[in-house]
């Protein structure tokens, strides 16, 4: 309990900690443990210093490097991916910015903006699903920036090459229109799980003009639920979410079931995670369940979902369990025994940061 209450309160100001990796999981390489994005401290009319929270350490961290307020406001940023965010302003330019990067300069902060979109019949390009990218940096040459869209379009382009532009993409089942892309670096391609897990759709940007294909999966060992279990189930909005372990090579599906409570704020009703399911993907197409991910930790946020394993972060005492935040929720999943432990709270800026490479 004190460590869950530590979490409410803000804590010491201190330098950011990293880990030397060198432990066969990885080359000796230095990095910041898992992050959250927590709030700004005014610094100026329009700036602020950033707030982190660690994942291997029980109090935020206040940090000197400087963030623009007006990204930490609601809507401020669209998307997130590998500690890069996107924002999305009235011009219709979609750009790319380390700001709220721990480890980027926040004196030579890098802003990288995108070709202008290209809207392709009966699609639109204002409300942005999510963003994933092939590498950690949009300035690798090699680089690739997908972005998924409410509905059928999804677009990719490569923002280090002089001649990008976007590569556009209409996706025809109406079971990926809510999706949520991410990068396999197994596979060097795109995925996308359809709504209800079932399908995923893949896109090999290797491939001159990347056509979308789809693969069927079939779930395994099914967990036995109560008819009250799935009665709730049923009641709750469902989402679903593909992350990729780099340490282990593994692929995971999500199901996160979350329901509306009787707490609302500004008249919007707040939501609480009921379930969260995980299954493994073969290479065969089988999706089969699991309680056991043994010692990863996965993050699930509004950002692209990552995963990595407890034993790279000393104190980093989550292992087979994921984190969650989201605009109204924080918290964790423990996988063995399901056991939840979330609650209700804010954030305009609800992003996971992975791991980033310290020069």
């Amino acid at each position: 309990m004190a460590l869950l209450l530590s979490r409410l309160c803000f804590g010491k100001s201190a330098r950011l900690p990293f880990l030397i990796l060198s432990n066969g999981f990885s080359s000796s390489l230095r990095q910041t443990p898992p992050c959250s994005i927590i709030s700004a401290e005014l610094c100026g009319p329009d700036m602020g210093k950033l707030i982190i929270f660690n994942a291997n350490e029980s109090d935020y961290t206040h940090l000197d490097k400087k963030v623009p307020l007006e990204l930490m406001e609601q809507m401020g940023t669209v998307a997130s991916s590998n500690g890069w965010v996107a924002t999305l302003k009235d011009d219709g330019i979609l750009r790319l910015q380390d700001d709220l990067n721990p480890v980027a300069s926040d004196t030579n902060p890098r802003r990288i903006p995108l070709p202008p979109l290209v809207t392709l019949p009966h699609c639109q390009t204002k409300i942005i699903t999510n963003m994933s990218m092939s590498s950690s940096s949009p300035e690798d040459d090699d680089c690739v920036v997908a972005v998924k869209f409410l509905g059928p379009q999804i677009s990719f382009c490569r923002p280090a090459q002089s001649n990008s532009g976007w590569t556009n993409v209409r996706i025809e089942n109406p079971c990926f229109y809510s999706s949520r892309v991410m990068f396999s670096k197994k596979d060097e391609m795109f995925l996308m799980p359809g709504s209800g897990g079932h399908l995923i759709g893949s896109w090999d940007l290797r491939k001159h003009k990347p056509r979308t294909k789809i693969k069927r999966l079939r779930f395994r060992d099914l967990p036995e639920l109560t008819k009250t279990k799935r009665e709730i189930l049923h009641s709750c909005r469902k989402s679903e979410h593909l992350v990729e372990s780099r340490i282990t090579g593994e692929t995971f599906l999500l199901k996160q079931y979350r329901k509306t409570t009787s707490k609302t704020v500004k008249g919007v009703a707040q939501m609480k995670t009921e379930a969260l399911m995980v299954f493994r993907l073969d290479e065969e197409g089988n999706a089969v369940y699991t309680n056991d991910i043994e010692g990863l930790c996965i993050f699930l946020s509004k950002a692209e979902p990552f995963c990595t394993h407890a034993g790279l972060f000393p104190g980093l005492s989550f292992f087979n369990v994921v984190k969650i935040l989201d605009v109204d929720e924080t918290g964790f999943v423990g996988l063995y025994n399901s056991f939840i432990c979330t609650w209700n709270s804010t954030f305009s800026v609800p992003y996971h940061i992975p791991p980033q490479n310290i020069d």
